[in-house]
C-alpha cells in the first residue's frame, strides 16, 4: 500500500470525504455519544484514514471535523432563513445531514444563558462563546452550534425608588422614597447607552466569525508549511555536509591504504605466477583482529600492518583486507575493490563448455497463493547465467509458472506423497538450491522443504533461504546452522524474527552490523544478508556493506531475485574455491555481494527507465545490461 507522505495541512475533497466516512461510522458515533473524554476515538479515526492511506494525526481529524460542523450549521441556518442562500458554504452538506441527522440536538441557548447577565452577557458573546462552545466539544466531541438562534439580552437590575408612607403625629402622612441614594445617583449620572447586538442577525455573526476562523486557520497552516520547508532544507543542508565530510574521509582513507601495501611489501624470492588465485591466506592474528577493528579502528591492531610482513601478498587479499579494517562500508571505492573479486569468479563463456556446466540450480516453492515468487528466483538465475533452473512446485501451482515461461523446468511434487523421493533424485544434478520463494507456511510443505534441506547439505550444496524458508530457520534453527556453504537472505522483519529465536531478547536497531554479527554467530558463523537501504553481508567475523546505488522503489518480488542471483554466484564462488584458490575469503560472502550488486543495478536502471511504474518483471529485464556494465566492462 502506497501511503500519502505529504506533510502538509490542508486537506484534498477525497480525503476529506474518506474522513467523513469513517466519522459517520456506527461504532465512532456511538463512542462520541457516550464519553466526555473522546481523545482515543481520535485517535481511532486517525488510524482508520491511515489505513486508507492518508497519514493525520488524531488533533488534525478533529480540527477538520469541527471545521466542517461548523460550515455545515452556518449552511444550514442559511437554508432555513434565507431559502438556500448560504447551502453553496457547506461543499459536504448532504454528507454531514446524514449523519448528524440522526444525533441528538443540542440547545445553544444553555451556552448563552448559563453566562452573566445584562449588558455584560451581549459584550461576551463574541469572546466567549467560542470557549463554551470549545468546553461541550471537547466534552462530548459535538459542535454544539444551534440550527436557529435568537440572541437574548438580559441587563442588570437597577434599584427602583418606591414611595412608602410614613405615620407621623395626628394620623399625618408623608412620603418619602425607600432608597434615596439609590434614586440621587440615578438623577445625577445619565444613563449610558446600551450596546445592543440583537440587531445584527444571528447569520451575519456566524458568518463573520466563521471567515475570521478559516483566515486564522489558513495563516497557521502557511506558517507552519514554511516552517516545515526551512526544517527540511536544514536537513537537506547538513546531510550534504556530512556526505561531503564521508567523500574526504573515504578519499583520505583510499590513499592512505594504497600506500601501505606497496611500501612495505618485501620482494619475493619466487615472483607469483600470471594465474595467481584469487583468495591468499592471510595471518591468523589479522583475521582475527578484523571484527574487533571493525567496531573500533585502533593504529596497534592495524590489519595493513600485518599483512605486510608476509612475504607474498597477495594483492585481490589485500583489497578485501584493507575494506575490513578500515571499516569503511559505504564508499563507492571500496564497492568497486570487492566488484573485481567478484569479477574473478565469473566464468568465461567459451564454446568448449556443455549444457548445465555453468550452473543448475534448483528452487523450492511456489504453491496455489504464491506462483511469482519461486517464477521470479528460477527466471532470475537464468538470466544471471545459470544453464537450467528447476522449479518443485505444488500440483496447482505447477501449470501457472509453466505459463510464465517455457525456459523452466518445473516438477509438481512438492505436495505429492512421495515429494521427498522425487526432489532426492534430482539433487546430484543440482549446483544450488534456493528453499522459500513462494513456499508458504502449511505444515507439509515445510516439513518437506526441511528434509530437502538435510540431503542437500549432505551433498555439500549450496544452499540459499528466504521468505518462508526463513519462518522455517525461526521455528527450528538447527536445519541450517553451522552449515558454511548456508547463505540467509531476510529483510528487516524476517531479520528479526530471527534474532529474537535465537536470542530471545528484543532487537537493538541503533546498531545493526552488531545484531547481524550475532546472529550470525549464533547460527553457527553462517552468511547472512540482512537487506534494507544498505545490504549488510557478515559470516560472524566481519560486515562488508553494499551501497551500490538503487532507487526509492520497494516492488514485491526483488527479493526472490536477490535470492536466485545468489544461488548462482554461490556456485561460481565455490567451485572457484575448490579449483585450488585459497580461503582467506568467504566464497559465500562474495557471491552474496556480487547478487546484491546486481540486484541494485537492476533496480537503479528499471527505475530510470519506469520510475514509479517499476515491477520485478522491469527489474528482470536488466539483469543482462546490469550484468555486462558491473562484471564485464
Amino acid at each position: 500500500m502506497q501511503v500519502n507522505t505529504t506533510r502538509g495541512f490542508l486537506w484534498s475533497d477525497v480525503e476529506t470525504r474518506t474522513l467523513l466516512n469513517i466519522w459517520g461510522e456506527q461504532d465512532i458515533q456511538t463512542a462520541l455519544d457516550g464519553n466526555f473524554r473522546n481523545s482515543f476515538v481520535y485517535r481511532d479515526v486517525s488510524r482508520r484514514l491511515g489505513a486508507t492511506g492518508f497519514e493525520r494525526t488524531p488533533e488534525q481529524c478533529r480540527v477538520r471535523i469541527k471545521s466542517l460542523k461548523r460550515q455545515y450549521l452556518l449552511a444550514k441556518e442559511g437554508n432555513i432563513r434565507n431559502n438556500g442562500q448560504y447551502h453553496k458554504i457547506c461543499k459536504f452538506y448532504d454528507t454531514m445531514e446524514r449523519i448528524l441527522s440522526n444525533r441528538p440536538a443540542l440547545d445553544p441557548q444553555e451556552f448563552i444563558d448559563s453566562g452573566a447577565g445584562g449588558e455584560e452577557a451581549g459584550e461576551g458573546l463574541e469572546e466567549d462563546g467560542e470557549d463554551a462552545l470549545d468546553a461541550y466539544s471537547e466534552s462530548t466531541g459535538e459542535c454544539p452550534y444551534p440550527a436557529e438562534t435568537e440572541v437574548k439580552l438580559e441587563y442588570p437590575t437597577i434599584p427602583i425608588p418606591i414611595p412608602v408612607k410614613v405615620t407621623v403625629g395626628n394620623n399625618s402622612t408623608s412620603v418619602r422614597p425607600h432608597n434615596s441614594s439609590a434614586s440621587n445617583l440615578s438623577a445625577r449620572t445619565p444613563k449610558r447607552q446600551r450596546k445592543r447586538r440583537a440587531n445584527f442577525p444571528m447569520e451575519k455573526l456566524m458568518e463573520q466569525f466563521l471567515e475570521q476562523s478559516a483566515q486564522a486557520e489558513d495563516s497557521f497552516y502557511r506558517i507552519e508549511e514554511q516552517r516545515l520547508q526551512a526544517e527540511d532544507h536544514r536537513r537537506e543542508a547538513e546531510h550534504t555536509k556530512e556526505l561531503h565530510m564521508l567523500q574526504m574521509l573515504g578519499q583520505m582513507f583510499s590513499s592512505i591504504s594504497s600506500a601501505r601495501p606497496s611500501s612495505s611489501a618485501t620482494p619475493s624470492k619466487t615472483a607469483p605466477s600470471a594465474r595467481a588465485p584469487v583468495f591468499s591466506s592471510v595471518s591468523p592474528s589479522c583475521s582475527r583482529g578484523q571484527a574487533t577493528h571493525l567496531r573500533r579502528p585502533s593504529p596497534k591492531k592495524d590489519c595493513f600492518t600485518q599483512q605486510s610482513q608476509l612475504l607474498n601478498p597477495d594483492p585481490q587479499a589485500l583489497v578485501f583486507e584493507r575494506y575490513y579494517s578500515l571499516g569503511s562500508t559505504s564508499h563507492r571505492g571500496m564497492d568497486e575493490d570487492i566488484l573485481s573479486l567478484v569479477k574473478s569468479i565469473v566464468p568465461p563463456l567459451t564454446s568448449k563448455k556443455h549444457k548445465g556446466q555453468d550452473g543448475r540450480i534448483g528452487i523450492i516453492g511456489g504453491c496455489q497463493d504464491y506462483t511469482g515468487a519461486p517464477y521470479f528466483a528460477a527466471i532470475s538465475a537464468l538470466k544471471a547465467g545459470a544453464d537450467l533452473s528447476h522449479v518443485f512446485c505444488t500440483k496447482d501451482a505447477a501449470t501457472v509458472i509453466k505459463s510464465y515461461s517455457p525456459e523452466l523446468i518445473v516438477h509438481p511434487v512438492l505436495d505429492s506423497p512421495n515429494a521427498v523421493e522425487e526432489i532426492e533424485k534430482w539433487l546430484p544434478r543440482l549446483h544450488g538450491l534456493v528453499v522459500g520463494p513462494g513456499l508458504g507456511r502449511e505444515d507439509v510443505l515445510l516439513k518437506t522443504a526441511k528434509v530437502v534441506i538435510e540431503k542437500s547439505k549432505a551433498r555439500d550444496i549450496p544452499i540459499v533461504i528466504d521468505a518462508d524458508g526463513l519462518w522455517l530457520v525461526a521455528q527450528q534453527p538447527s536445519v541450517i546452522q553451522g552449515y558454511k556453504k548456508g547463505i540467509l537472505t531476510p529483510n528487516f522483519m524476517e531479520f528479526t524474527r530471527l534474532y529474537e529465536a535465537l536470542h530471545h531478547e528484543p532487537m537493538d536497531i541503533s546498531d545493526l552490523q552488531r545484531s547481524i554479527m550475532q546472529l550470525s554467530v549464533a547460527m553457527g558463523n553462517l552468511t547472512v544478508v540482512l537487506k534494507g537501504e544498505q545490504d549488510l553481508i557478515t559470516d560472524g567475523s566481519k560486515v562488508i556493506s553494499c551501497s551500490i546505488e538503487g532507487s526509492g522503489r520497494r516492488c514485491g518480488g526483488q527479493g526472490d531475485l536477490l535470492s536466485g542471483s545468489v544461488g548462482v554466484f554461490a556456485h561460481w564462488a565455490h567451485t572457484a574455491s575448490a579449483a585450488g584458490m585459497g580461503r582467506s575469503v568467504n566464497p559465500s560472502m562474495i557471491a552474496a555481494f556480487g547478487a546484491c550488486s546486481l540486484t541494485r543495478q537492476c533496480n537503479s536502471q528499471a527505475f530510470q527507465r519506469h520510475g514509479r511504474s517499476t515491477t520485478t518483471t522491469d527489474m528482470i529485464q536488466e539483469i543482462g545490461p546490469a550484468f555486462k556494465k558491473l562484471f564485464e566492462s
